[in-house]
This record gives C-alpha cells, sequence and structure tokens, in this order.
C-alpha cells in the first residue's frame, strides 16, 4: 500500500510539472537537454506582432487591424469597504471589514468599452455583491488575491457584456 502511495505520488507531481511547463519542454527536463529560455518566446511574438499593428495596413478594417492591448484605459473607483466573515482560533463567527482599492484596465479598440463607463455603479455594485460574500480565509495568500481579481474581472465583463475589461488592478487590500 506505501508503494502504491509513493508511485501516485510521482505521477501526480510528475503531470503537475508536465502542465505547468508544457509536454515538449518536460519531456526536454527529463531528457536532460537544455531547456529554452522563457523570454525568446514572448519577444519574437512581441516582434512578429508589431509590423501588424504599426499602421502600415491602410484602410483595411480599422477596428479589425487594431491590436488588443493597443489602446488601454485605467478607470479607478472609489474605495470600497465591505464586511466579511472570520472564524477566531476558538471557532467562534466574528466580523471583519474588508478595505479594497482598485482600477479596471479596459480596451477601448474592443467592442463594448464604451459602456464601461456608463455601467461603473453597476460594476460597484457587482464588486460589493460579491464581496460581502468572502469571509477571510478567501482571501488569504497569492492564491486569494487572484482568486479575487479573477472574479471580480468575469463580473466586469458580464456587467459591460463585452471583453472590453482587461485586467483589475489592486491598489489597497485591507482586513481588520
Amino acid at each position: 500500500m506505501p508503494i502504491l502511495l509513493l508511485l501516485l505520488c510521482i505521477l501526480g507531481i510528475g503531470g503537475g510539472m508536465a502542465i505547468s511547463m508544457g509536454p515538449a519542454t518536460f519531456l526536454a527536463f527529463i531528457q536532460g537537454e537544455d531547456l529554452p529560455e522563457p523570454e525568446e518566446t514572448p519577444a519574437e511574438d512581441h516582434a512578429a506582432a508589431e509590423p501588424a499593428g504599426d499602421g502600415h495596413g491602410g484602410s483595411e478594417g480599422g477596428h479589425g487591424t487594431a491590436m488588443p492591448g493597443d489602446e488601454m484605459t485605467v478607470t479607478p473607483f472609489k474605495e470600497i469597504i465591505v464586511n466579511i466573515t472570520s472564524t477566531t482560533a476558538t471557532g467562534r463567527r466574528t466580523t471583519r471589514f474588508l478595505k479594497l482599492n482598485l482600477a479596471l484596465v479596459y480596451d477601448t479598440a474592443l467592442p463594448g468599452a464604451d459602456d464601461v463607463e456608463a455601467r461603473k455603479l453597476y460594476l460597484r455594485d457587482s464588486f460589493q455583491d460579491y464581496l460581502r460574500q468572502l469571509n477571510e480565509a478567501d482571501l488569504q495568500g497569492t492564491y486569494g488575491l487572484t482568486t479575487l481579481k479573477t472574479e471580480l474581472l468575469r463580473r466586469a465583463r458580464a456587467v459591460t457584456g463585452s471583453d472590453a475589461p482587461q485586467e483589475l488592478l489592486v491598489s489597497d487590500l485591507i482586513v481588520q
């Protein structure tokens, strides 16, 4: 039984590495070959993407030739303060305050971007609804922050009805 457990752990670690590294890089790692440097691929992709968005396309399509990310706008939100629940060491439930300052980054070249500013109050309301459902443990560590940003971005896209919202920037996240 312990051998089976050890084998399952090794397979799980290997599978996790293969997924995170990619199959080709994982095989190169296992075979002891030199691994490609991570900076090479993004630099090549960026260099290949530059000519397409530099304006040499002429009058072929206007918005169709614009690359996502060419026209980003940042819109800050007023400070959001909500109650969240917490559990003490003795197991008692208490209330804490969550203070959040954030800004929404959206691409003005994408359809529906003009709705972002018009729907800003609805965005804030949607964010508050989600934040009130959280507890202190949901906000712990990098995973908590990543989940928070992902969920808020998903709500921003749902409220605006477009993919124009690209990212949420968190300047303050305080739990008291």
